[in-house]
């Protein structure tokens, strides 16, 4: 661990062995203010986490954490029912690397030779179950951000070579080309006009565990752009990003829907279509109700989605439902209604097939 061999060593200067009894003294202290909290409704968070070191010693961990990328790691969090959060593509590619056991008192994370793509965020909580419904206890949690630090890796690795970033004016929009090294010097380029973009801190930012933040992006943002990191030689280059502007209203979805035809004869195909045109990073959600539905008629409903440019850098997402009916009959003529839904809310559209 970074800076840790200084700390074994510290025990044998003799100002530090004169403090240590003190603090024993005072631990009891301590313990009563945490009783004294716990009578208290808003009891503050208290961390559970901690790193296992060599010889059976423990560190209780800070915000962030620098070890070499090849070096294992042990973290230990105390309770009987814990939860792990760390780097979603562990599980992605279901890491043989990485191993979880919960034991009586505490759950046991080792990760293995570690390599500079394991950098990130590693938390814990315990959870409070009541019968199958459990919820997360948020006084009782833990959390570091570890940096495996590699001179041929100055950027955290991912698994494609280009990424779209989608630039919302109504939230921050992240560059992540996040780094292995706290100490590394970022910075964000521009390919074409090619030059350097000036990050100010107000409106654009660099957070080391995030990467750039544009606080209220604009259309004047939108292009194809790159990150520099230099750390003790030559600078490397990230992946590109591509910026594309987004204009779409927030709200419940904005859905159309029609028929192949508003009359059908005995046997023809229908097939009725509900269409939504919204943000490209938003999920939406089709339901249907039709003339057949409680005689159990069977039709056929593919969903699926597509991005489409309009023009001047916007880009919207296309989400459509498609429900076909074959050999269509008599009970299949009425009304057939689409409900879709996002975060936002639902919009119900509805159109009508009448027989022949």
């Amino acid at each position: 661990v970074i800076g840790q061999p200084g700390k074994s060593k510290r025990p044998k200067e003799p100002g530090e062995n004169k403090i240590k009894p003190v603090n024993k003294k005072i631990k009891p202290k301590t313990a009563k203010m945490k009783e004294r909290e716990s009578a208290d409704s808003s009891l503050k968070s208290q961390s559970i986490l901690t790193q296992v070191m060599d010889k059976g010693r423990f560190q209780k961990l800070a915000a962030t954490l620098s070890l070499s990328a090849g070096q294992s790691i042990e973290l230990r969090c105390k309770g009987s029912n814990v939860t792990w959060n760390y780097p979603s593509y562990l599980d992605t590619f279901k890491d043989s690397r990485l191993s979880i056991k919960q034991l009586d008192r505490y759950s046991q994370l080792i990760l293995a030779n570690s390599t500079a793509a394991d950098t990130g965020e590693y938390s814990c909580w315990l959870q409070l179950c009541n019968g199958n419904k459990c919820r997360k206890d948020e006084t009782k949690t833990g959390s570091t951000y570890i940096f495996f630090t590699d001179k041929e890796e100055l950027f955290v690795p991912t698994p494609s070579y280009f990424e779209i970033v989608y630039l919302n004016p109504d939230k921050p929009a992240v560059i992540p080309c996040r780094v292995t090294s706290p100490s590394a010097k970022v910075t964000l380029h521009r390919e074409f006009p090619a030059e350097e973009i000036e990050t100010d801190g107000t409106e654009i930012i660099y957070d080391v565990k995030k990467g750039f933040v544009y606080q209220h992006p604009t259309s004047d943002h939108k292009g194809i752009v790159y990150c520099k990191a230099e750390s003790q030689g030559a600078p490397q280059i990230s992946i590109k990003y591509h910026l594309l502007y987004v204009e779409v209203p927030k709200g419940p979805p904005s859905t159309t829907i029609g028929a192949s035809s508003s009359r059908a004869e005995v046997s023809d195909s229908v097939h009725v279509i509900c269409t939504v045109l919204g943000e490209p990073d938003v999920d939406v959600n089709f339901r249907w109700q039709y003339p057949g539905q409680e005689s159990e008629r069977p039709v056929i409903i593919q969903n699926f989605w597509r991005l489409i440019n309009r023009g001047t850098g916007h880009t919207t997402r296309i989400s459509k439902s498609v429900l076909l009916v074959e050999d269509f009959e008599a009970k299949d003529a009425g009304n057939y209604i689409c409900i879709a839904q996002n975060l936002q809310g639902e919009t119900t559209v509805a159109t009508k097939v009448e027989l022949n």
